[in-house]
């Protein structure tokens, strides 16, 4: 199997402009692609991952990534998918978030030997001149074309600014530069950045003419990733300080049984053929082990493989398998805060983090939504011990905590 024909097989490849081409340059070993990555947090998220799982298949194969930061375009922000207007950025917070973006992405990718690059768009958008840009890559895009695209119709209602007008073009002239200056010679995108993308490839080709050739493929990974990656807390991020080892497991391990099979396909290194074998048998306990080797698969990839144990030992440890209550994730509260060695359970739930405020503990001890060393609590008064072994204390299906006092 070419690897071409298994990133179809995993549901990866939404649209392509040159399929036949694509797929033997793919094979041979012989693409040069970028992704770019707008560095709008100091940590990846779900959605990154998706994009460098792909990174590292095609790196694998023999292809090369860039990794395209965008320093500079982040200073426009894109209107893709957004309502409103992105909040603007300092140079200063920009930079420290793609720091951060390159510490992350060399857990994933081979930066050794020119194997793959990271460059930053900034080192050229920055110092461009607003004249020249205009008339070199301005005089290529039509204004009456870039309005039909959904990206920006979908914003016209609310108000679209002329700095976010202007962002295909960055991103085009993006694709122009990395062509000139790495012979990259194929970008990858989700199915929203498909104007965007067209816009790069069509602006090589007339500004440099038939000889120069350049090739777009959208990813259906990318925009099925929009119904990945949020709780109710916020993002699923790649960063241990931001979302835990056990969160992070604890994520994949509950996604719903309709999406684990497009998960194990789309975003983890598993055989697909035996993927494939374990679709044909998926009903009742199957769909627990899958998504369990989803969970494992994922965060050992991302945290490496201790940390993917202790958060599988945590999981069985409390959902009732093998392991112990060690292996759960921890809050520990001040001793000196303890009256008699006790405290009451909203205020538990606050300072272990299962809650947000002492009014929201409330409701939920209300509505019957924890557990304490798997007893039901309804009375929002309880009070425990927190001495000893301490307690075990559980929000609806998926969150748990041991809290004791330190």
């Amino acid at each position: 199997m070419t690897i071409f024909e298994e990133l179809k097989r995993r549901g990866l490849l939404a649209q392509l402009t040159d399929e036949k081409e694509i797929e033997e340059l793919i094979n041979a070993g012989k693409a040069t692609f970028y992704i770019g990555f707008d560095p709008t947090a100091d940590s990846l998220h779900v959605g990154h991952f998706m994009a460098l799982c792909l990174m590292k298949r095609l790196q694998e194969a023999g292809n090369k990534p860039i990794v395209l930061i965008g320093g500079g375009t982040a200073m426009i922000g894109d209107p893709s998918g957004k309502t409103d207007m992105r909040k603007m950025m300092t140079p200063e917070t920009i930079q420290h978030n793609v720091d951060c973006f390159k510490k992350q992405m060399s857990r994933f990718i081979d930066f050794s030997e020119d194997k793959a690059i990271i460059v930053n768009n900034a080192d050229w958008l920055m110092d461009l001149n607003y004249i020249g840009l205009l008339r070199d890559v301005g005089a290529h895009f039509s204004v009456n074309r870039m309005l039909s695209h959904e990206c920006y119709k979908q914003r016209m209602e609310r108000g679209l600014t002329f700095l976010e007008f202007n962002y295909m073009i960055m991103q085009s002239y993006d694709f122009l530069e990395l062509f000139q200056k790495y012979g990259c010679n194929m970008q990858f995108g989700g199915d929203d950045q498909w104007a965007n993308m067209l816009g790069g490839t069509e602006l090589i080709r007339r500004k440099l003419g038939k000889d120069a050739y350049a090739m777009t493929i959208t990813l259906l990974l990318n925009s099925e990733g929009k119904k990945m990656g949020k709780t109710e807390k916020g993002a699923v991020w790649l960063d241990a300080e931001k979302t835990t080892p056990y969160d992070f497991f604890q994520y994949w391990r509950n996604v719903d049984d309709a999406d684990v099979i497009k998960c194990l396909k789309m975003l983890t290194f598993v055989p697909v053929e035996e993927i494939e074998e374990m679709e044909k048998h998926m009903e009742g306990a199957q769909f627990n082990a899958a998504k369990e080797l989803l969970a494992y698969e994922l965060t050992k990839l991302v945290h490496g493989e201790e940390e993917a144990e202790k958060a599988k030992a945590a999981a069985r440890a409390i959902f009732g398998g093998s392991g112990s209550s060690e292996d759960m994730p921890t809050a520990e509260i001040d001793a000196s805060e303890l009256t008699d060695g006790t405290m009451g359970l909203l205020n538990i739930l606050v300072k272990s983090g299962l809650a947000p405020s002492v009014s929201e503990a409330r409701r939920l001890v209300q509505q019957g939504g924890i557990t304490v060393n798997d007893e039901k609590v309804s009375d929002p008064k309880a009070v425990f011990a927190l001495d000893g072994e301490g307690i075990i204390v559980r929000k609806g299906k998926k969150a748990f905590k041991k809290v004791i006092a330190k």
